[in-house]
C-alpha cells in the first residue's frame, strides 16, 4: 500500500527529517515547510539529498525532485569552443578566496528576472555554513578580477551544486569543468544539480531516479563529514 504524500511542517527548535518518498508530485518534490537556515539544519538536510529553494514572499521550502540532475565528473561535455577557450586562457581557478562576493553575484537579478531565490537571508546562511567548512567556491579569475564560478555544499564524496554567474562567456563553465577535471584528486564522486536545466544536460548531466540518489547519498556520506581538500587547497588546475 502507498502512503499518502504529505508536506511536512517543521519545527525550529527541532532538527527533523522529512521521508522523501512522501514529497508531493505536485509540485514535484517539496517535501517540508518551516524550520530555520540554521548551519546544523543544512548539514543535517543536506546530507540526506534536501536543499531550500523559495522565494523571498515564501516560508521556507525544503525540495527533494522524483528525478535528480546529477554531473557524472567524468562525463562532463567539453565543447569544441570551451576547449579553444581553454587553451586561451590565462587565468587562474580559485577555491574559497571571496566565497561571499560570489554568492552576492549570483544572487544578482538577471535582466529577465523579475527575483531570485537568493535571498538575503539564503547568502546569510551560507556565509555561516562555509566559515563552518561546508559551503565552497569554485572562483575564475583573470587579470586579477574574478569573473565568474559556483558554489556549493561539500559533504562526504558529494558536491552540491547551488548556482552560478558569469561576467565573461564560459567563465562559470570554466570553473565546473575544473572541477570535474580535479573531483577524484578532491574525493569527489558526484555532483549535485539539483534540477534539470537545459545548460546543465548539454554539459553533461543526466536524470537520476530518488532511489538511486537515495542509495548514493548513503554510501558516499555515511558521515556529515567535511572536505579537507576544499578546505586545504587554494587553487585547481584547468
Amino acid at each position: 500500500m502507498n502512503e499518502q504524500k504529505q508536506l511536512l511542517i517543521l519545527s525550529e527548535d527541532i532538527l527533523e527529517l522529512p521521508d522523501p518518498n512522501l514529497a508531493l508530485d505536485d509540485p514535484d518534490g517539496l517535501a517540508a515547510i518551516g524550520g530555520d537556515l540554521s548551519s546544523g539544519r543544512l548539514i543535517h538536510l543536506y546530507q540526506h539529498g534536501f536543499f531550500p529553494w523559495f522565494s523571498e514572499s515564501d516560508p521556507i521550502l525544503w525540495w527533494h525532485p522524483s528525478l535528480r540532475c546529477q554531473l557524472n565528473p567524468s562525463k562532463f561535455h567539453c565543447s569544441k569552443s570551451l576547449k579553444k577557450h581553454i587553451r586561451k586562457f590565462s587565468g587562474q581557478i580559485r577555491i574559497n578566496t571571496e566565497f561571499e562576493t560570489v554568492i552576492q553575484h549570483c544572487a544578482q537579478l538577471r535582466q529577465e528576472q523579475e527575483g531570485t531565490w537568493i535571498s538575503d537571508e539564503i547568502v546569510s546562511a551560507f556565509v555561516k555554513l562555509h566559515k563552518a567548512g561546508y559551503a565552497h567556491s569554485i572562483e575564475v579569475w583573470q587579470d586579477k578580477q574574478l569573473i565568474g564560478g559556483f558554489y556549493g555544499v561539500a559533504m562526504g564524496r558529494f558536491f552540491f551544486g547551488e548556482s552560478m554567474f558569469s561576467l565573461e562567456a564560459n567563465a562559470s563553465k570554466l570553473a565546473l569543468y575544473s572541477l570535474c577535471l580535479n573531483a577524484k584528486a578532491l574525493g569527489i564522486e558526484h555532483i549535485d544539480c539539483q534540477v534539470e536545466s537545459e545548460h546543465l544536460m548539454s554539459l553533461g548531466a543526466s536524470l537520476i531516479p530518488r532511489k538511486n540518489f537515495i542509495q548514493q547519498l548513503q554510501q558516499a556520506i555515511p558521515k556529515p563529514e567535511k572536505n579537507q581538500n576544499l578546505i586545504n587547497q587554494t587553487h585547481l588546475d584547468l
